[in-house]
């Protein structure tokens, strides 16, 4: 099937057209028409035009879309679901709990857009401002180019253009390439539940034909969701616009003597290897108190070795195929150059096509692209540690900012943790993969800035405007 673009309210076809690969055996999930220069600019056309509706849309009207929206997604769920587990080859498990964190994603925002908050400011706090006060609303920035990458295919989606409409802005959004028809599927959706025309735009592209986005001067908001590399590239280039920036991360986790290690080991074979790692939260670097190191080990491995590899469809696959061939030659490859310098492979690392056996490390050089990169992939390393201070050094000693987890039931640790770890969320007693989505969510160093989270990402898309009133 040939999926179509959403231009201003429209299904467009183009001379070029693209093919969707099924990640874990290759073949054809379906066909996406490509957009072109021209294409971009009547995007572009169209989301500006809108926006000057979206911001005079009453509150309860945009409420109501993104309502009708998080209730046609429901409806879908299980043809969702099966598309995602298509195209990215995520889990279907997954998949399912994506398209239900959607529909929250959707709900919430519907409620938020009820009650942007404004407050009164009193101004009169010096000699010369008697009897004034001032009255701040929040207003919609612009349209928004919002970009995402394949690992979430329906909500980070959602974590974009629903705060975008709930806030009276208007979204052209750039699929990703490995998983473009889900976002199509969402724009139905989404066209089908009432949006104004133009309100969303759904466009396929190149690389460089979506830089036409980040630089026209019509487009005042960029959200981007990838790899640093193209995140800081697309900042430079985004001149005078807000820029959001939610990159990727290498998280690390702290495991204190006090821990239940039959919990904690089993919670972080998930949270390392699902999806095969490709989430930017993914456990990566597990630093364990030397006491219980050599136990934690084991029940480590011993609960990684339980986890099912194989058919995303089946239900009880954790551990998908790698996106793609080149990023399972990538991963592949850094395991191998870990074990050249020195690591030990426990277990796991052996490949069949797209798919990688969850493999853990021990003695991997802080150096290592392993250890220091965003692995993206079914790897963690292991290491001890003698002291908590040294442990949240080692967390730290990354350009990295995203989140971290710390296991412990001590208080004074787990605020040292807080004051002291330089990431963007400290998760206690669980694994730093974890996140609910009306949370705070971003990184800092080169992680990103800036935050989604229905609320916080409504705040990041609009402006503060003052009304100072005089009333001597």
């Amino acid at each position: 099937m040939k999926h179509k673009l959403l231009i201003s309210g429209k299904w467009i076809e183009t001379k070029e057209v693209s093919s969707v690969l099924n990640p874990f055996d290759s073949t054809v999930v379906g066909e996406v028409y490509q957009a072109g220069e021209t294409e971009v600019k009547a995007a572009i056309g169209g989301a500006e035009k809108s926006f000057d509706e979206m911001r005079k849309l009453p509150s309860y009207k945009r409420a109501e879309i993104l309502e009708r929206t998080a209730s046609a997604i429901r409806r879908r769920k299980e043809e969702i679901a099966w598309m995602m587990t298509l195209e990215s080859g995520k889990p279907i498990q997954y998949t399912r709990s994506e398209v239900d964190r959607a529909v929250l994603t959707f709900s919430m925002a519907a409620e938020e857009a009820k009650r942007i908050p404004g407050e009164v400011v009193p101004l009169d706090l010096a000699a010369g401002s008697e009897k004034r006060w001032g009255i701040v609303r929040r207003y919609p920035i612009g349209p928004v180019t919002s970009i995402t990458p394949f690992n979430f295919p329906l909500n980070l989606v959602a974590h974009k253009v629903a705060p975008a409409l709930a806030a009276g802005n208007s979204v052209v959004h750039k699929a990703p390439p490995q998983t473009p028809i889900t976002s199509v599927l969402l724009g139905e959706l989404m066209l089908d539940s009432g949006v104004p025309e133009g309100a969303i735009n759904i466009i396929s592209c190149s690389n460089e034909i979506a830089e036409k986005l980040v630089v026209d001067p019509r487009m005042k908001i960029l959200s981007f969701t990838g790899s640093p590399r193209v995140g800081w590239y697309l900042k430079s280039k985004a001149v005078r616009k807000k820029v959001i920036l939610e990159l990727g991360g290498n998280a690390a986790v702290i495991v204190e003597e006090d821990a239940d290690l039959e919990t904690v080991a089993k919670r972080l074979a998930v949270g390392a290897f699902s999806n095969a790692g490709q989430i930017c939260i993914s456990v990566q670097r597990v630093y364990v108190n030397s006491k219980i190191y050599s136990d934690f080990r084991d029940a480590f491995v011993d609960e990684t070795k339980k986890l099912i590899v194989g058919n995303p469809l089946e239900s009880d696959t954790v551990v998908g195929p790698m996106i793609n061939a080149a990023e399972a030659d990538r991963a592949f490859r850094w395991i191998e150059e870990a074990r050249e310098s020195g690591a030990n492979l426990i277990t796991g690392g052996n490949r069949t096509g797209n798919l990688i056996e969850p493999a853990v490390l021990e003695n991997v050089r802080s150096d290592a692209n392993l250890c220091c990169e965003e692995a993206f992939a079914p790897v963690a390393i292991l290491e001890p540690y003698a002291d908590f201070e040294d442990a949240l050094g080692k967390v730290n000693n990354a350009r990295f900012g995203l989140q971290a987890g710390v296991f412990t039931n001590d208080a004074r640790r787990i605020l040292r943790a807080f004051d002291e770890l330089q990431v963007g969320g400290v998760i206690i007693n669980d694994y730093p993969t974890y996140r609910i989505d009306n949370m705070p969510y971003g990184g800092i160093k080169d992680s990103g800035f800036g935050r989604e989270g229905v609320k916080y990402a409504i705040e990041e898309m609009t402006y503060p405007k003052l009304l100072a009133l005089n009333f001597a």
